[in-house]
């Protein structure tokens, strides 16, 4: 396993928490709480894991798996038992039948004159398998557990149901602070796997920067030196991740899948999606699109100008299910019996237009990141612009707001293809287009893989400069 890395950020934040846990001790109430969200398989575990070996104090690590209430209160009292946690003997002792004892007695064994941490991964199960689970939560929290030094960690992978867990008509409101763990970006996965930028951000569109897939990643192998040696391990992360993730929140017989993979697919539009998932009802469709973008699975985006559209476009969200859906998935029998070779041959048919509809979203978070930066001015909205028949369509839109502007910013194009730079020709078009959204002068931009070789820009963005942003965040 390659050394932890690209986490720097979020490993400070937590042995803050610690700290001021530590500086606490006699306090009334020195305990901190931290509510951490973050998809399937992006580290979070992994994080926490790296936090406690290098905090060195006191802890119990309990995982709830989604079973029955008994069932988790036997495995909470296991891992009590089992931890580090000087008064542990307890739990094996007294074994609480209930939740609200076992939180009681949990608060009794934790330490009075030094800090410890209390992590609970997974907490959505809980709040749906146990009743009134927020209600014992807040209550322990509010009596027992912030009366100790203890970090308390909540740790959760449906967003949704996490973000929730704090707002404000819940028990457990502004009990804790929220921290989001995303996945590791470009620059991490550059500098973890030996890569130029204009590698680093194809090998972000594939992995998706979840750490699991790129531990995998050889340290300088190109993309196709990656994925042969992936499609050849039918138990590789690149292929296995998906399913995982898609089986815990997405039962298999469930409409949001089917849904799910007409958008992999490339089908961007409620018609267009509707006719790939089998022709369902738009009453299904829409409950289907609801859930969906409820768990950021997919974005539904609107064009971003001076005039309010209802065009709204469908993606699916993370880059590397983005991938897995258009090439692995719909291809995993084949894989399966060791024919990967196809299933390589028919990505490198795909990849080049496939790779410029996906780099967007990343292009646009970039520019975000990176802007202002002296040739334009910090855009709070960064989006796109089409038409229901695409004779117009803008890569990048940087505005006051969204999805309906006040002020455009600028307008621009992005191309990335490999030796063939953003032209002429390109500069020609997005002038036409510009002028179909506005009659301003607003700056024009481009984002080109393989350079620029035209004058009439007011700015010009290639693989370096976008993740120069990562690593200044």
């Amino acid at each position: 396993m390659r050394r932890f890395i690209g986490r720097d950020r979020e490993l400070a934040v937590l042995g803050n928490a610690l700290q001021a846990v530590g500086d606490a001790v006699g306090a009334v109430k020195p305990g901190q709480c931290v509510l951490m969200r973050g998809r399937r398989r992006v580290g979070k575990s992994s994080l926490v894991e790296e936090f406690l070996g290098r905090s060195e104090v006191p802890y119990v690590f309990f995982t709830a798996a989604g079973g029955t209430a008994e069932e988790e209160l036997e495995e909470l009292l296991d891992a009590v038992a089992t931890s580090s946690l000087p008064g542990r003997e307890l739990f094996s002792e007294e074994a609480p039948g209930q939740w609200n004892a076992a939180f009681r007695l949990l608060a009794e064994v934790l330490p009075d004159d030094r800090p410890s941490v209390v992590v609970i991964d997974e907490v959505p199960y809980l709040m749906d398998r146990i009743d009134a689970f927020e209600g014992m939560l807040q209550r322990a929290w509010d009596r027992l557990l912030s009366r100790k030094p203890v970090l308390f960690l909540l740790v959760g992978s449906d967003l949704s149901m996490m973000e929730a867990l704090d707002s404000y008509d819940r028990p457990f409101h502004q009990r804790g602070r929220e921290m989001v763990v995303g996945p590791l970006n470009p620059a991490d996965i550059g500098e973890m796997l030996g890569l130029s930028p204009t590698a680093a951000f194809d090998a972000a569109l594939i992995t998706g920067g979840l750490p699991l897939i790129c531990a995998e990643w050889r340290a300088g192998a190109d993309v196709w030196e990656f994925l042969r040696d992936s499609l050849d391990n039918p138990i590789s992360a690149l292929l296995v991740s998906a399913e995982r993730s898609l089986a815990a929140e997405f039962p298999p017989q469930a409409m949001s899948r089917e849904v799910l993979r007409a958008i992999g697919a490339g089908e961007r539009t409620f018609t267009n999606i509707a006719r790939a998932a089998g022709g369902i009802a738009h009453t299904t469709l829409t409950r289907a699109t609801d859930v969906l973008t409820e768990k950021r699975v997919v974005a539904a985006e609107l064009p971003l100008s001076l005039r309010p559209s209802k065009e709204r476009r469908y993606r699916v969200a993370d880059p590397y299910l983005r991938f897995w859906l258009a090439f692995l998935g719909p291809h995993m029998a084949e894989i399966e019996r060791m024919r990967g070779d196809l299933t390589l041959g028919r990505i490198k048919e795909r990849w080049t237009s496939w790779r410029g509809r996906a780099i967007e979203p990343l292009v646009r978070e970039s520019l975000a990141r990176l802007l202002p930066d002296g040739l334009l001015p910090a855009a709070p909205a960064i989006g796109g612009y089409w038409t229901r028949s695409n004779d117009v369509e803008i890569d990048l839109v940087g505005a006051d707001r969204q999805p309906v502007a006040k002020e455009l910013l600028f307008v621009g194009s992005i191309k990335w293809l490999e030796n063939s730079a953003f032209d002429n020709h390109d500069l020609a078009a997005l002038q036409k287009h510009r002028a179909a959204i506005t009659d301003a002068p607003v700056p024009l931009v481009a984002v080109s893989r393989s350079g620029v070789d035209c004058s009439g820009l007011q700015a010009a963005y290639g693989p370096e400069e976008l993740i120069s942003a990562w690593r200044r965040a």
